[in-house]
């Protein structure tokens, strides 16, 4: 068995990554500890890298053919976690999630149309159909006694009209970590196919699952959700390899599959470049050790974040996720206005974290932090902002 040291630093300025060099753009300080955007710390797996080396060392880049194992082997990982039969006809390479979610709106939305989102949520998918000039409709989740989330039905049925046509699910959710019951999602898919809504399931964080949880494929809870759906994932969270756009959607239904796909070929937007083949059948073959490590130490990691704002920041709530690297941290009991909040954490702690209103109102109060990183890191950051608050 290999051991993995996630408690590595590895310094990321001036390699072009969005998480660093954008700091002082972003929050205008090049100095805060980056605690924002959703990728992890951790050294890429090096069964990735060499994959990568092994085919640069071929020192001719031209056009290139999918490899005849690449389909099988996402097949058989998707298979082997999520016990999800995938026909090799339903699948289709997409250069990245969101801008899967743009295709999307533009192959199947008229421009009277509209989208549903569940907020809070991933806020690319507000402003990814607010830029393609089509309206949101907002169906906000349910904020349980607990600090967890529900879906609000009654409300969802109450926001469609005929112009509703595209529901965006974040399954697992993004802010909040949750891994979506088999019920709700069942429920989910009744109401959307009865109102021919197509629903867009962003599956990328559903290889991080946490502790005892199990991510339940939306298209998987019923021949409506089959029927209804656009699954998009990716190894790229889970394997921290996002510059290598590696993505992919599944689509069962044949009427909606040949509309997009067709879409996609002609505008050879199905077309993988070199590189993301070579990424993902090294991740999918050689990667299941690897990612249990990672998610154990994460699961550490969350932990000590909880332990932590228990005995010293107790104004702080984090909501425990059930899956991926995102914790979803409610500081209204600090009874700070969100401009307040926000300076807390920036000007003050000097962390980067993803403001929660960027997730809709109903994240005022909130900030999001990633705890894909060193614990080391993590230890100075809540410091930081343990001192800030003391002060």
């Amino acid at each position: 068995m290999n051991t993995y040291n996630f408690d590595k630093i590895i310094n990321r300025k001036g390699t072009g990554a969005v998480k660093v060099d954008a700091l002082k753009t972003v929050f205008g300080d090049a100095n805060l500890i980056p605690l924002w955007v959703a990728d992890m710390d951790f050294e890429t797996p090096q069964f990735i890298t060499d994959a990568l080396k092994e085919r640069l060392n071929h020192s001719l880049y031209g056009y290139t053919l999918e490899p005849e194992n690449y389909w099988p082997t996402v097949i058989d990982w998707i298979k082997d976690h999520h016990g999800w039969e995938v026909q090799p006809k339903w699948i289709t390479y997409i250069p990245g999630i969101v801008k899967g979610i743009g295709m999307v709106i533009n192959a199947f939305l008229k421009e009277d149309e509209k989208a549903i989102i569940q907020p809070p949520v991933y806020h690319p998918f507000r402003l990814t159909t607010l830029a393609n000039k089509r309206e949101v409709v907002y169906n906000p989740l349910h904020l349980n006694d607990d600090g967890s989330y529900s879906m609000d039905f009654e409300n969802l049925e109450q926001v469609i009209d005929d112009k509703c046509k595209l529901l965006i699910l974040s399954n697992p959710h993004n802010p909040a970590g949750i891994v979506w019951d088999r019920e709700s999602l069942i429920r989910l898919a009744e109401i959307c196919h009865r109102n021919r809504i197509i629903v867009i399931s962003d599956e990328i964080h559903c290889d991080m699952a946490l502790w005892d949880n199990t991510h339940i494929p939306f298209a998987t809870v019923s021949n409506e959700a089959a029927d209804c759906s656009i699954t998009f994932g990716s190894p790229s969270k889970t394997f921290n390899i996002a510059g290598i756009v590696s993505s992919y959607a599944i689509v069962p239904n044949k009427s909606i599959r040949d509309h997009f796909f067709d879409w996609l070929a002609a505008n050879e937007l199905n077309e993988p470049h070199l590189f993301a083949p070579i990424a993902t059948i090294a991740a999918f073959k050689q990667g299941e050790e690897w990612r249990k490590a990672m998610l154990a130490y994460v699961q550490d990691n969350i932990d000590f974040v909880i332990d932590y704002c228990a005995k010293y920041l107790p104004q702080i709530k984090p909501l425990r996720p059930q899956a991926s690297f995102l914790v979803w941290l409610d500081c209204r009991e600090l009874h700070l206005s969100q401009p307040q909040l926000v300076d807390l954490f920036v000007g003050k702690a000097h962390l980067a974290l993803n403001d929660g209103e960027i997730f809709g109102v109903e994240g005022v109060g909130y900030m999001r932090l990633n705890v894909g990183c060193p614990r080391a890191t993590l230890q100075q950051a809540l410091d930081q902002l343990h001192d800030a608050i003391s002060e």
